[in-house]
């Protein structure tokens, strides 16, 4: 039996954090920190219970942080290049090292995460963590790095802007300019110093990085010189030397259990390391997924072809879903996001939620976390490609709260120490959920089991109806899904009103999925309500949907 694969992302250090004193830019001694403990049986049996098949863990592996844990033999940071306190995960400072702000004990930080390795196995999950390719914190430095293994920048000559046994780009003879950065408390400080100055993370080769740059972080060079006298130029023989050294690294997550990764920025690294380097892990570790964060849709298939499995639908259905949401566009625009990926479809991964994205229920998008169910639905049931869930969508987070360095942006911080209010009240405090917050959260671990449990919703092939049905075009979208004897009839309602529809069966769905003509039964898998359906070529069925709701009618053939 195939599953479909549904995603439920986390950053750690904020899902288990019980502080409620919220301080504005606080320390992690004001604020308090979760940790890999916070993980425990009864957590992973609970996300498990939701329909969960693979749980994200964001910001493992050890970042930038303000914390001195010098003490353990982990370097220190200059404030200068972190982003606020808690620092930002995707400024790696050790591939081989995870954040000691989330151990119990942090001489014992990578049993911990071994541990809750095994414990998300146990609850019958997979782990996918990050794996940030593009760029690293300015003082990378592993302290937990193999004995045979040479450092990231170890052996540079960094007499050279660019050289294909480089691991950084240099700006030659000038030292880094942090003049447009503000400093914060940083300011009374002695200032951070780079001698050259590496390029910045963003693809700057200068070294006069902005505020709005990624300034705490140096680009790695993959064997491509951004600078030469075309303005780009590949280098990939012989293998640039960090193609090694990062491929190890996958390597060494992969041994250690880990069954997945998200890529970050996987388009600003050249498609032929990617094919290179998942061909390496995935002879060793077969079972091991890649996951890219890749926004340029005329580069999707050359990443497909490079080895990874899922990438980001984030221009396209994420997009429209969003529109549609808002009433920007209609609902039936919806058919012409799958068609345009229609050949690559079980690659896309689906989502409506994530940490670089604004909070559905936010005051940015619908404010209304029920308004954004019907689009959650339509990600989940269209076809049997992934869907990913952020923390705390499950209970309509707003993510307006104003944490220090992120200011009130509709997100929910991953630059500081916070505590999350309603995952607090979600996993260790459910008495104090509100009635909505429950509400919307049965309606998520409905939805989400059933896209399992269901053999149409989980492989079943699927068609588009919207054709044959302009009525529904403006406020709700229409599809099939079918697995051997089992069809479901899915209508997704945009509109606050609940409506009744008349949904027109065109012959071609006949045809292509070889219904029958005949009298059945149909059960509203989400209302319980039993109804008796004529199925009859180009006739219309009626059904009934609540406002900002979905109705799938399950019909046994």
């Amino acid at each position: 039996m195939k599953n479909k694969i549904v995603i439920y992302q986390t950053l750690p250090r904020l899902f288990g954090n019980k502080n409620t004193n919220c301080i504005y830019n606080g320390s992690i001694e004001q604020n308090g920190c979760g940790k890999f403990n916070d993980f425990d049986a009864k957590t992973l049996q609970r996300i498990r219970h939701m329909g969960f098949t693979h749980v994200w863990y964001t910001g493992i592996i050890r970042h930038a942080l303000t914390n001195d844990y010098s003490q353990a033999g982990i370097p220190r940071q200059h404030p200068d290049v972190v982003k606020g306190k808690a620092g930002s995960p995707y400024a790696i400072a050790d591939y081989y090292d995870v954040d000691p702000d989330l151990a119990v004990t942090v001489e014992n930080r990578m049993g911990e995460w071994e541990a809750l390795i095994e414990r998300t196995h146990q609850a019958g999950m997979k782990v996918i963590i990050d794996f940030v390719p593009n760029h690293v914190a300015r003082q990378y430095h592993s302290v937990a790095k193999p004995s045979h293994t040479k450092d990231l920048g170890e052996d540079d000559d960094t007499t050279m802007h660019f050289s294909i046994k480089n691991n950084f780009y240099y700006c030659w003879g000038q030292p880094l300019d942090l003049g447009g950065i503000r400093k914060g408390e940083a300011a009374d400080l002695t200032p951070y110093e780079e001698m050259p100055a590496k390029a910045t993370g963003n693809d700057h080769f200068d070294a006069h990085p902005g505020q709005n740059d990624w300034y705490e972080t140096v680009k790695l060079n993959y064997g491509i010189d951004y600078c030469d006298a075309g303005g780009r130029s590949e280098h990939f023989s012989p293998i640039p030397d960090t193609w090694g050294k990062m491929t190890d690294i996958l390597l060494f997550w992969a041994a250690k259990g880990v069954d997945g990764f998200r890529c970050d920025m996987a388009e600003m690294v050249p498609a032929a390391f990617w094919n290179w380097a998942t061909d390496k892990v995935k002879f060793a570790h077969p079972e091991v997924i890649f996951i890219g964060e890749v926004y340029d849709p005329n580069q999707y298939r050359n990443y497909v072809g490079a080895g990874f499995d899922y990438l980001y639908d984030k221009v396209g259905m994420y997009d429209c879903l969003c529109d549609v949401i808002k009433g920007f566009r209609p609902a039936a625009d919806i058919t012409r996001q799958w068609q345009q990926t229609d050949d690559i479809r079980q690659h896309m991964l689906y989502f409506m939620e994530n940490h670089d994205e604004v909070r559905l229920a936010s005051d940015f998008l619908a404010g209304d976390a029920q308004k954004a169910f019907p689009a959650v639905a339509v990600s989940a049931l269209l076809a049997d490609n992934p869907m990913m869930v952020y923390a705390g969508q499950e209970f309509g987070e707003r993510g307006m709260d104003c944490e220090g360095y992120s200011g009130r942006d509709g997100r929910t911080t991953i630059f500081d120490y916070w505590c999350v209010d309603s995952l607090r009240r979600g996993f260790f405090d459910r008495r104090r959920l509100t009635k909505p917050e429950k509400s919307l959260n049965s309606q998520y671990e409905r939805l989400l089991r059933l896209v399992n449990n269901e053999a149409a919703l989980r492989e079943g092939a699927s068609f588009d109806l919207m054709y044959v049905n302009p009525q529904l075009a403006q406020s709700q979208f229409a599809f099939l899904r079918k697995a051997e004897q089992q069809l479901v009839l899915v209508v997704a309602n945009f509109d606050r009103n609940a409506t009744t529809c008349q949904v027109v069966m065109p012959q071609h769905a006949f045809d292509f999925m070889q219904l029958p003509e005949k009298q059945v039964v149909a059960l509203d898998l989400f209302t319980d309500k039993q109804t008796d359906v004529c199925l009859e070529r180009n006739t219309a069925i009626k059904v009934e949907v609540d406002g900002y709701g979905v109705a799938l009618l399950k019909m046994d053939l």
